[in-house]
């Protein structure tokens, strides 16, 4: 199993706009072939300090893929070039854990 967990965050405000495309987006990428689990995470409100915010303007992806080549042909899609030009502008960082079961 391959995990994944993709930390972008938007240039201020624009987070709305990028989780639509987002969204309009996890259809095509549930319908690849190794897909378990593709999806974005908000904070949670009110968790007080055992949470570490990541903030207004940050999304978590949450993925799973049966093997490194179903993420190899995920990150290579149609559907992922089109959307990754569509919020390129309205990005300020995207970091990239790539992990495996311990």
């Amino acid at each position: 199993m391959i995990h994944v967990v993709a930390i972008i965050t938007t240039k201020p405000g624009k987070r709305a706009e990028v989780l639509e495309a987002f969204h309009a987006n996890i259809p095509a990428v549930h319908a690849e072939k190794g897909c378990v689990e593709y999806g974005p995470a908000i904070d949670a409100p009110d968790m007080g300090p055992i949470q570490t915010a990541v903030g207004d303007d940050t999304f978590v992806v949450i993925e799973k893929w049966e093997t490194k080549e179903d993420l190899k042909a995920h990150a290579g899609a149609p559907h992922m070039a089109a959307y990754a030009a569509k919020v390129k502008d309205h990005l300020a960082s995207r970091v990239i854990h790539v992990l495996t079961d311990a």
